[in-house]
């Protein structure tokens, strides 16, 4: 398995972010003349030639240009869900969304949410860590937190399905049986106590359909976790 070096702007700029550069001089050890392995976050990878040994300033040469056909999809996933109180949950549903397959991600501030903030810097790096472990060139985009309402105000009409899941009645629908395939799609998830009321109500009138996750009550990051399983397998399918 190929290491790779995360670079967004590569092709505006031939260095290394200094973090990266640090990474492959001092502690993988490159060469200059050393060929090297380059994901851009937006869907490439590079081959490129390391012109200097300076770690702060890690010059290269790109030599090619690769988009990254395995790993595109046919569906673009996002899923708006309330961060739980422990951050370590909310890093370890990115890390395993991220390597399933997800486009976008935000936070929403619940009426029953536990946490109100989130470290946006933080989780993209955990992000970036796992298109590199799940050998992808694709980084999904994390929005910083917002308040439910003020999410659902915003124009969400290019999504062909959008959903709620949530425990409040009983009048929901398996996930799995909803989903189309090829399909943009958008799925909220709760906090650790559920939407409230209100917040399903709202949601159903903005056309998000009410959906459950199967039978057993799901932490939250599991309920991510399901969701982005069952849209990724709808597709294989297809």
């Amino acid at each position: 398995m190929a290491q790779l070096f995360y670079a967004p702007e590569i092709e505006k700029s031939s260095l290394l972010p200094e973090d990266e550069g640090r990474h492959c001089l001092q502690v993988l050890r490159h060469q200059k003349d050393d060929i090297i392995k380059i994901i851009d976050g937006k869907g490439y990878f590079f081959d490129g030639k390391i012109l200097t040994h300076n770690p702060k300033k890690c010059e290269i040469k790109i030599l090619n240009k690769l988009e990254d056909i395995n790993n595109k999809r046919n569906y673009y996933l996002h899923i708006a869900i309330a961060p739980t109180k422990n951050i370590d949950r909310v890093e370890w549903l990115l890390e395993k969304c991220t390597e399933i397959g997800i486009d976008e991600v935000t936070f929403l501030l619940c009426n029953r949410s536990e946490r109100k903030e989130v470290k946006i810097d933080r989780l993209e790096k955990i992000c970036i860590q796992a298109i590199k472990q799940s050998q992808k060139a694709l980084l999904p985009k994390i929005n910083p937190i917002i308040s439910f309402s003020k999410f659902l105000e915003q124009n969400l009409n290019d999504y062909s399905q959008k959903f709620i899941a949530h425990l409040v009645d009983e009048n929901r629908k398996e996930l799995g049986f909803m989903l189309e395939a090829k399909s943009k799609i958008c799925i909220l998830i709760g906090p650790e106590g559920d939407f409230d009321t209100n917040e399903v109500t709202k949601a159903i009138q903005k056309e998000f359909q009410p959906v459950t996750l199967g039978k057993s009550i799901l932490r939250t990051e599991t309920a991510a976790i399901m969701a982005c399983c069952s849209v990724a397998i709808k597709n294989i399918e297809s």
